[in-house]
């Protein structure tokens, strides 16, 4: 399908192919974002027209996705700019919640951060081990003449 494009050539429509490949997504995961309302498409007939917003919607998505926002959390996030100022308490609790959330993805950093030194010293380890298990050069040629002495010996 070729690329899409509104009258006003600085905003960019994308089929449901280009999006896909862009984010590296499949269709149907766009079309599930969809039913679950996270994107919301247009139509030119059969055919979903995604817009710009919905580019930088699906990139969200994705994001919070990666940090493990659930897709309610990431709806919850994104419904937050149609809020109006009567929506005080709403917008008081997704701040605990994202306040709780931030705290949760601070300590995971911290425990990838130990884990990843953890590993690294058991690698030093395991990496000096080695090295003192390795055979020297003199007990490497102290072998071979041995093992020349010991054919020599057997061939007589």
């Amino acid at each position: 399908m070729p690329r899409m494009k509104h009258l006003d050539s600085n905003v960019r429509d994308y089929s449901i192919s280009e999006l896909a490949a862009e984010f590296a997504v499949t269709a149907r995961t766009l079309r599930f974002y969809e039913d679950k309302g996270l994107l919301r498409p247009t139509r030119s007939g059969q055919t979903r027209v995604y817009s710009a917003s919905d580019h930088a919607r699906l990139r969200l998505i994705l994001r919070g996705k990666r940090v493990g926002f659930t897709l309610d959390e990431i709806r919850e996030m994104m419904d937050l700019e149609t809020l109006d100022s009567g929506s005080i308490i709403h917008m008081n609790t997704s701040l605990r919640r994202f306040r709780a959330r931030i705290l949760a993805l601070k300590q995971q950093r911290a425990d990838i951060d130990l884990s990843i030194a953890d590993l690294e010293a058991g690698c030093a380890w395991l990496d000096a081990r080695l090295v003192d298990r390795e055979p020297s050069e003199e007990i490497k040629r102290n072998a071979q003449a041995f093992e020349a002495l010991a054919l020599a010996r057997l061939e007589t």
